[in-house]
């Protein structure tokens, strides 16, 4: 499953969330944060059997900054 993900740098520490579930993380790296929202994201969705399915059938036609 591919993740939308949003990413800002606080302090020393990368933040991460998903924008459908709103599942956050962070990590020391960009590498890591990603690492971790993924797990993140998996168990979010091991209780959310119905969103999982939700996500995975979402078509994403892009991303913009406004």
């Amino acid at each position: 499953m591919k993740l939308n993900v949003v990413v800002w740098k606080e302090d020393d520490m990368f933040i991460v969330r998903e924008v459908f579930t709103g599942v956050t993380t962070q990590g020391e790296s960009i590498e890591e944060a990603l690492k971790n929202i993924k797990e993140a994201v998996e168990l979010y969705l091991e209780e959310m059997p119905d969103l999982k399915e939700e996500l995975e059938s979402k078509e994403i036609v892009g991303v913009m900054n406004v």
